[in-house]
C-alpha cells in the first residue's frame, strides 16, 4: 500500500477569536495542556494564525499596528506531546514545508510606535507604519513599497518546547533582576502578564496560574529557543535540535514569516502571515547530555534565494553612534549604524525612510558581524541584494546618471495611522545608557533631506 496523506494535527479558525481557540496559547508554561499527541517519527501539518491573532488587516492604514495589543502575543499552536519524549532528550524538528493559506495570500510588515513595542531604530523612527505584501508563488510585492520584488525564504518565527517549572523559575528570576536594575527609559524585558494570557485548553485554575507565572513569548531564551528560532535560514529542509524539559516535550510553533532580513530590525519586521507548517518529529534519547547542549542547534535547509554574483551591495557600521559617541565593542550600536547607512543610500532614489526601514526588515538582507577584535570598534555589515529592485541601484549606475541625489521618481508611501501623511524622524539618542539632549548634532546626517517631520530627541 502507498502512503496515506499527511494528517493535520491542529486546525485554526479565522471566524473565532484567537483567545477562544483551544489549540492556541500565548505564554510559555508547563501546565498548559497538550492539544494532540504526535508519534515519534511522524510528519504532520500544523495550522497557525499570524502572531497577533488577526489584529492586523489588509488595508492602507497603520491604525491597527499603532493599536495592537501586545499583551496578547504571540499566539502559538500547541502544545503537542511527542510520543516517548522525556526530559534530557532532544527533539529533532525537521521543517518539511511552510505555506500561506490559499485564501490568505498576503502578509504584513510593521513599524511599531515607540510607545507600543518600538523596534531597533525606534529612537529615530517613532511612528507606526505598515506595508502589505501580496504573494504570487514564491514572490512578494507590495503596493506600499513599489519597484521591489523578491522570493521569500519562508520560515517559522517561533518554535520550542515547554519549560519545566525550574526552567520557568530561572527565566522569571533573571529577567526580573534585569527589570529591577533597569535605568533606561524603556522596557528591557517583559515580566509575566495576567492580562489576556491564554492557556489554550486549560481551565480557569490553569489560566490563572499561567497568567501569574507564564513567560512571555517575546524573547528567545537559551534553554529552549523560542523566538530565537526567528532566523530566516530556518526554512524548508532545516533541522532544529531542541532540548526537552518536560514529559512529552510539549512542542509549540507559530509566528510564520514569508520573508525576513537578518535581525528583523523592526519589531514586526518580517512579512508576517498565517499559514500551514509541515514538520517531522524525532526523539533523540539522552540527546542533551550526549551532545553537551546548553541551547538549541540547527542545520539550515537547502532552500534559499539566489541572486546574481556581484550584485549584493554591502554597508558597514561601527561602534560609534549617531551622535558621534564612542562605544566599546558594541555590536548593537554598530548594526544600527550599518542599517542607517543603507537607509541613507536608498533614500536618494525616492523612498521614504519608513519605506526603507520596512523593506530592510523583511527583504533577504545579509547581516554579519565582521569584526569583534579591534578595540574599541566592533564592525558589522549589511548586504542588500540589488536585484530585488526593478531599476539599477548600483553605485556605478548612480555615478553614470550624473544626478545627486539619484532620485528615480515618486515612490508613493507606506501606510501610516489615520491623519498622518509622513512618519516622524528624530535625531534619536536615548537608546543607550546615555541621554542625548539638545537638537540635531553634526553627526545627525540621518535626518538630512528626509521626508517627514524632523524633531529633536
Amino acid at each position: 500500500m502507498g502512503k496515506t496523506g499527511i494528517r493535520t494535527a491542529a486546525k485554526v479558525s479565522f471566524d473565532i477569536p484567537a483567545s477562544e481557540q483551544k489549540v492556541l496559547h500565548n505564554r510559555w508554561h508547563p501546565d498548559i495542556p497538550s492539544v494532540e499527541t504526535i508519534k515519534d517519527g511522524e510528519t504532520v501539518k500544523i495550522e497557525c494564525v499570524d502572531w497577533t491573532g488577526g489584529q492586523i488587516g489588509n488595508n492602507d492604514s497603520a491604525d491597527d499596528v499603532r493599536d495592537v495589543d501586545l499583551t496578547k502575543i504571540h499566539y502559538l499552536t500547541g502544545p503537542f506531546d511527542i510520543e516517548g519524549a522525556a526530559p534530557g532528550d532532544l527533539l529533532l524538528v525537521e521543517i518539511m514545508d511552510v505555506q500561506p493559506f490559499e485564501d490568505q495570500p498576503w502578509g504584513f510588515t510593521g513599524v511599531f510606535a515607540k510607545d507600543n513595542g518600538g523596534g531597533f531604530l525606534d529612537e529615530i523612527y517613532p511612528s507606526a507604519a505598515k506595508a502589505i505584501w501580496d504573494f504570487e508563488g514564491i514572490y512578494a510585492t507590495s503596493r506600499h513599497i513599489p519597484h521591489v520584488k523578491f522570493p521569500g525564504l519562508i520560515h517559522p518565527g517561533i518554535l520550542g518546547c515547554a519549560p519545566s517549572p525550574d526552567v520557568l523559575d530561572t527565566w522569571n528570576t533573571r529577567e526580573g533582576e534585569l527589570i529591577a536594575a533597569n535605568k533606561l527609559e524603556r522596557d528591557v524585558a517583559k515580566p509575566p502578564e495576567p492580562l489576556n494570557a491564554h492557556a489554550g485548553a486549560g481551565g480557569a485554575e490553569v489560566r490563572e496560574k499561567v497568567g501569574k507565572e507564564g513567560a512571555r513569548t517575546i524573547p528567545g531564551r537559551p534553554e529552549h529557543g523560542g523566538i530565537a528560532s526567528n532566523i530566516k535560514n530556518l526554512s524548508r529542509g532545516s533541522k532544529v535540535y531542541l532540548p526537552v524539559h518536560v514529559a512529552g516535550a510539549k512542542f509549540s510553533v507559530g509566528d510564520l514569516h514569508f520573508s525576513q532580513g537578518d535581525g528583523e530590525i523592526s519589531f514586526c519586521g518580517a512579512i508576517e502571515m498565517a499559514g500551514i507548517i509541515t514538520i517531522n518529529f524525532k526523539v533523540l534519547k539522552n540527546g542533551v547530555a550526549n551532545l553537551g547542549l546548553k541551547s538549541p542547534i540547527y542545520i539550515p535547509g537547502p532552500v534559499e534565494p539566489h541572486f546574481s554574483p556581484g550584485r549584493t551591495l554591502y554597508f558597514e557600521g561601527f561602534s560609534v553612534d549617531e551622535h558621534g559617541k564612542q562605544h566599546y565593542m558594541d555590536v548593537t550600536v554598530a548594526y544600527r549604524q550599518t542599517t542607517l547607512r543603507c537607509i541613507e543610500y536608498l533614500r536618494r532614489f525616492g523612498y521614504s525612510d519608513y519605506q526603507i526601514y520596512l523593506l530592510l526588515s523583511c527583504a533577504p538582507i545579509q547581516g554579519h558581524v565582521a569584526g569583534i577584535v579591534d578595540i574599541p570598534n566592533a564592525c558589522t555589515t549589511l548586504g542588500l541584494p540589488m536585484d530585488i529592485f526593478d531599476f539599477d541601484i548600483s553605485p556605478a549606475a548612480v555615478a553614470a546618471s550624473g544626478r545627486a541625489p539619484a532620485k528615480l521618481n515618486d515612490m508613493g508611501a507606506c501606510a501610516f495611522e489615520t491623519g498622518v501623511a509622513e512618519g516622524k524622524v528624530t535625531a534619536g539618542g536615548k537608546n543607550s545608557e546615555h541621554s542625548f539632549g539638545g537638537g540635531l548634532t553634526h553627526r545627525a546626517t540621518v535626518v538630512d533631506r528626509v521626508k517627514g517631520a524632523v524633531t529633536t530627541a
